[in-house]
């Protein structure tokens, strides 16, 4: 029970007798993992390992020195930015499908390697590497582990869908390291937050006004909304990550306030945040998508580059818009109808499309590189080979109990840890449900894995179990020797390590078939565990 003391017994005669009570609780003083130097070490050597998976034979396979599957796209489209003013043609359908950041970055590969493997795929290779970094450090700071944070790490190294999208010269790679490293800043912005309110709370200036102090430059949600604005530079699917990058930023901020006794946290955060949310999540990344197309806005031969005056009338309603922005405005409607006419009830079908209720456990996965003829190396007369993207199933078989598991932690327990890593999830997974008459393909949900790999890490570290240590007195003046942890941390150690051996073990059955190493016709097929795979 409360105490309140009565100082009516000790005021001097005369003055107005005051009340007083302890504190309003306040969170404890955590903004952020403290082993600063083991933490680093720890993600560069598993930073370096993820290096040399994605990075060995790189330039392997390829059709006989040309790019594979989707490569043929974005391979010489990049080839015609490095070579002609960075402004790329798409001649196979006449107009460029995607924003230009992706292809980019395999230009800049390129003009360091030149027109081969190396060249188109380095950039997807240094993108899946340092995302793994990202992974470690965001799932370190989440739970205050270096050791969860490592253990995500080693679940990213070992998973199929990244290391085969790092090894190939596609954009979906470059999608989920933005929108990865995008949630990481605001994960930091959090706790930069409220090591600032707790500043003002120490100060005394919480109650300064009722919506509680402002919060000042906040350059790690600024840097959110560059990433983000770059993601949407690379496929439009980025902009359901400012969305829901957007409320969480506003929902950080609310509880921030909460926590720290602000009189009017809901109007508080009306006032002091959400307007400086829009300015960083949505008009930077706004302003940087614009800034993308730089090569296409000062050149004289980009699709679409004129418009106004050709396909679009130079007046109408919007005439006060300047023409480069219609004429882009144009160009993006374009093709935004060549993606909404590839439908399924438009006649277009692919053997290996598939929808988004089969991607959380990867059950339709997409060959992107088959080869049996002239084939050798695997001991026998007959050999193929084939590079599979395929999510590795001792991971992504488990999703939706790790989700089931999120869920109820964020309801029941009301951890923001595992809200937080849901709607990262959402965001790359949800909205492709509004679209399903549309083809799509399973490396749509590349972006699903470094966020499928946080919630396991969280899931890891609660079997895991805090390392406790029981006192036992030592001495009759009552110090006290910490033990050995108990059987319950033992056990629960041994199953993460058990678990991480399995999905290691995975991973190595499932490389002939993420590398397009030689193997026989019935090797390949004792791959193919279930007939989605066929």
């Amino acid at each position: 029970m409360t105490q309140v003391t009565d100082q009516r017994a000790t005021a001097p005669f005369g003055a107005v007798p005051s009340w007083s009570s302890p504190a309003p609780r306040r969170p404890a003083p955590d903004f952020g993992p403290t082993d600063t130097l083991r933490g680093w070490l720890v993600t560069a050597f598993l930073t370096a390992i993820a290096a040399v998976t994605r990075f060995t034979m790189l330039n392997y396979p390829t059709d006989a020195g040309t790019p594979v599957f989707d490569e043929k796209h974005y391979a010489p489209q990049g080839w015609q930015m490095l070579n002609g003013g960075w402004v790329e043609d798409n001649p196979g359908y006449g107009l460029v499908v995607h924003p230009p950041v992706g292809k980019q970055l395999i230009a800049i590969g390129e003009a360091m390697f030149g027109y081969n493997g190396w060249g188109w795929r380095f950039a997807s290779a240094m993108a899946g590497t340092v995302l793994i970094l990202l992974v470690i450090r965001i799932v370190r700071r989440l739970a205050r582990s270096t050791l969860i944070g490592a253990i995500a790490g080693i679940l990213l190294i070992a998973d199929g869908t990244t290391f085969v999208s790092s090894r190939i010269g596609m954009l979906d790679i470059f999608l989920a390291f933005f929108a990865t490293a995008a949630f990481g800043c605001l994960i930091v912005d959090r706790d930069e937050v409220r090591s600032r309110l707790a500043k003002a709370d120490a100060e005394g200036r919480i109650d300064e006004t009722p919506w509680g102090p402002r919060l000042g430059v906040r350059w790690w949600r600024f840097g959110a909304g560059v990433l983000l604005g770059l993601a949407c530079g690379t496929k439009w699917s980025g902009v359901y990550f400012i969305i829901a990058f957007g409320l969480l930023s506003v929902c950080f901020d609310l509880a921030a306030r909460r926590a720290y006794g602000v009189r009017s946290p809901w109007l508080g955060t009306a006032i002091r945040d959400i307007g400086p949310a829009l300015y960083a999540l949505v008009l930077i990344p706004l302003g940087v998508y614009l800034g993308t197309y730089w090569a296409w806005f000062t050149s004289e031969t980009g699709i679409d580059r004129w418009a106004v005056g050709n396909q679009v009338g130079t007046g109408g309603p919007f005439s006060w818009i300047p023409d480069a922005l219609r004429s882009l405005w144009f160009y993006s409607g374009e093709a935004l109808k060549f993606h909404e006419g590839l439908t399924n009830s438009a006649g277009n079908h692919h053997p290996w499309e598939s929808k988004p209720w089969t991607w959380p456990m990867g059950l339709r996965p997409m060959l992107y590189y088959y080869a049996d003829n002239g084939v050798s190396g695997c001991g026998q007369t007959q050999c193929v080979k084939a590079v599979m993207l395929i999510g590795t199933p001792a991971i992504w078989w488990l999703a939706f109990p790790v989700i089931a598991w999120m869920l109820w932690r964020t309801v029941v327990r009301r951890d923001w840890r595992y809200a937080t890593v849901l709607v990262g999830y959402g965001a790359a997974l949800l909205p492709w449900f509004l679209t399903l008459d549309r083809q799509m393909y399973y490396f749509y949900a590349v972006a699903l894995a470094p966020f499928l790999v946080m919630g396991m890490a969280l899931v890891l570290g609660d079997i895991l179990g805090p390392s406790r240590r029981i006192p036992v007195p030592r001495s009759p003046v009552g110090t006290y020797l910490p033990v050995s942890p108990d059987e319950r941390h033992a056990l629960g150690l041994l199953a993460v390590c058990l678990y991480l051996g399995l999905v290691i073990a995975n991973f190595i059955w499932l490389w002939p078939i993420l590398t397009a190493l030689p193997i026989t016709p019935g090797n390949w097929h004792d791959h193919l565990w279930l007939p989605s795979w066929r």
